[in-house]
């Protein structure tokens, strides 16, 4: 009997010391992981249904640069589920994506963000949210949102996130007006003289690399043949909006078959629309636009003419080459009272710390009326036609600022990303 109760003793101190080593073990590997994983890009978590596994070299293969770690890092954050599907887990049948990008004025987002929380029937939708660069504030902004789907993508290539190496600024880059042969540095200037400045660069980058990303490279997205609608981060878009747009959509193929898109604003940024008893088929508009995967895949095929027009400004580059390319007009429908409105005092990547000078004490002067809290769009109007308009078009040589082939090469990859990697539908 003393014998066994021994023994008892002997195993029970041994399963305590492994017991011991176990646990110890498993703090140890979790302190590992929590110092190998970067908290402020919240990585954790990753989406176990992502076709294939990543690898940043079948990138490189495509001329795609080299990413560093926080590039890298973002792009896995990409392939992350959206959130709050929990609360909604059902998408309506007929939903229109919405598709927010972004760039680093948290005050604009706040508005907007705020704005979207009104929105009637965005809890039936997706919220995307593409992020040109990482900014910690503008994350938080986004991760607080509770009343939809919302999805957040970062461009990882983005100028933004590369410090020291193309496609951000290079010790060897040529500056302002150099002389690349005199200075021996890297760089190939505009029409007008001047080498790429990162900061502008961007701007056309991002969008296009969106714009692939969201039509070819997102699982929630791929097989999605709707319209997806795109903002940025100084539009404001009225309660109606989205029951609007999907009127729109609705009507489009019969009012008006020719038109490309479904907008909700004027082609001039500073109308607030006409107020007649008609829809309106204009030019295809910058604010709160809509279209489809055919029209999508009409663009991309012109990515050799988006991509080395020289013009830093993706909307711009759209209505000078690449529309004009398609031959005939490209109209976009839209109702005679507008939905969105523009509320930027300062251009796409500045306002930020300059002290609410581009929003007065964070809030837009925008006034919303009754009308504009429900639709107001009537499916047995006529369509009043623009067939001319003022504004950019073919001939136009585009402002500089795209000058660069290493900008060239990067904005054709884009277009190649997903093309072996995920067929077309």
């Amino acid at each position: 009997m003393a014998y066994y109760k021994k023994a008892r003793l002997k195993d029970a101190a041994l399963s305590r010391l492994l017991s011991w080593i176990l646990v110890t073990l498993l703090a140890v590997l979790l302190l590992v992981f929590s110092l190998r994983t970067w908290p402020e890009v919240g990585l954790n978590g990753f989406d176990n249904d992502w076709n294939g596994s990543y690898n940043s070299s079948e990138l490189e293969k495509l001329g795609l640069p080299k990413q560093n770690e926080l590039s890298i890092r973002l792009e896995m954050q990409n392939r992350l589920p959206p959130r709050n599907v929990d609360l909604y887990p059902n998408l309506a049948k007929d939903h229109i994506i919405i598709v927010l990008y972004v760039h680093n004025r948290p005050q604009y987002l706040q508005v907007v963000v705020q704005m979207l929380s009104q929105l009637a029937g965005i809890n039936e939708t997706l919220l995307i949210v593409s992020h040109d660069g990482y900014f910690e504030e503008m994350n938080e902004i986004v991760e607080g949102i509770k009343f939809c789907q919302v999805k957040q993508i970062f461009a990882p290539y983005s100028p933004h996130i590369f410090s020291n190496s193309f496609p951000g600024v290079s010790s060897n880059d040529c500056k302002g007006m150099e002389d690349a042969a005199k200075k021996r540095c890297i760089g190939n200037p505009d029409q007008y003289g001047n080498h790429r400045s990162p900061k502008i660069v961007s701007l056309k980058h991002h969008w296009w690399w969106m714009m692939n990303t969201v039509w070819d490279g997102l699982k929630e997205t791929r097989q999605h043949s709707g319209h997806i609608l795109f903002i940025e981060e100084d539009h404001f878009i009225f309660p109606n909006a989205y029951r609007n747009l999907q009127i729109l959509v609705s009507l489009k193929s019969e009012k008006c078959p020719d038109c490309y898109a479904a907008n909700l604003a004027p082609f001039d940024v500073n109308s607030r629309g006409e107020g007649w008893d008609s829809l309106i088929a204009e030019r295809m508009g910058n604010v709160g636009y809509s279209f489809n995967r055919t029209i999508w895949r009409k663009i991309h095929k012109k990515a050799k003419e988006f991509c080395f027009f020289d013009d830093y400004n993706w909307d711009i580059t759209m209505w000078a080459t690449v529309y004009p390319s398609f031959g005939s007009p490209v109209f976009t429908l839209r109702g005679p009272r507008t939905s969105a409105v523009h509320f930027g005092k300062c251009g796409l990547h500045q306002g930020q710390g300059q002290g609410g000078a581009c929003i007065d004490n964070g809030l837009v002067n925008i006034r919303v009326e009754d009308m504009d809290k429900v639709p107001n769009i009537k499916s047995h109007w006529e369509v009043h036609v623009y067939e001319h308009q003022p504004g950019y078009k073919a001939g136009f040589k585009g402002w500089g600022g795209w000058g660069d082939n290493r900008d060239h090469q990067l904005c054709f990859n884009f277009a190649q990303m997903y093309i072996n990697r995920f067929p077309s539908p």
